[in-house]
């Protein structure tokens, strides 16, 4: 079902990060490298993987569109089985993969499974649609989560997303200008796409240490 899991950071990391990726670009896009390279500098364990219709397109000229996020379920479960994580475990991923994760979270923290949720550039609404939310599971959220966005992403920026109803398991992590692989501009902002990884990574260490504490 699954394309093999690619884990960077140190393995006997007292907290894996299992990380799915979004829904035009594979695991190992330049923003997915990027992202897993800081949160690796700070000593987490990082786990990727593939869903399938992902996985297809490295061996056929298939462009499959991505199933509804509600299909890719029970596959991040079996992710999630199929991982052997040492120590605590946090699910995630960029855009639809933490979308999918917010999903199965309240049920896997439920079964003892995880311990939190991390989310890069959560996909709050299809861009020119802030009409169609994709927040009605998260105003009851149980599971400790974090959001990294960037201030200017098209999915939900940070005027939009303060109207609606999160729960208040939820952080977010703001990140100026960024957009939605948390690029600011540096010239507008001041800020590299690299100060905003180590702001990013560091900031998800802060509240791993904190959630785990809790837990």
């Amino acid at each position: 079902m699954h394309q093999d899991f690619l884990i960077d950071g140190p393995a006997d990391a007292a907290v894996t990060i299992l990380l799915a990726h979004g829904a035009g670009a594979p695991m190992d896009s330049t923003s997915m490298n990027s992202a897993t390279a800081a949160l690796a500098a700070e000593g987490f364990r990082v786990a990727r993987f593939e869903f399938g219709y992902m996985a297809a397109r490295r061996s056929s000229d298939s462009r499959k569109p991505p199933p509804k996020a509600e299909k890719l379920i029970p596959e991040y479960m079996a992710a999630v089985a199929k991982l052997s994580a040492n120590g605590t475990l946090i699910i995630g991923g960029k855009s639809m993969g933490g979308r999918v994760a917010s999903m199965v979270a309240d049920d896997l923290l439920s079964q003892g499974a995880i311990a939190g949720l991390l989310s890069l550039g959560y996909p709050f609404h299809p861009p020119g649609k802030p009409e169609n939310l994709r927040t009605q599971h998260l105003a009851e959220l149980r599971t400790p989560a974090l959001i990294c966005q960037g201030t200017r992403d098209e999915f939900g920026t940070r005027e939009e997303v303060a109207t609606y109803a999160l729960s208040g398991n939820i952080g977010i992590l703001w990140l100026e200008d960024g957009d939605h692989d948390l690029k600011p501009r540096k010239k507008l902002s001041g800020f590299s796409a690299s100060d905003h990884l180590k702001t990013m990574a560091a900031a998800v260490k802060a509240w791993s240490v904190e959630t785990v504490r809790k837990a």
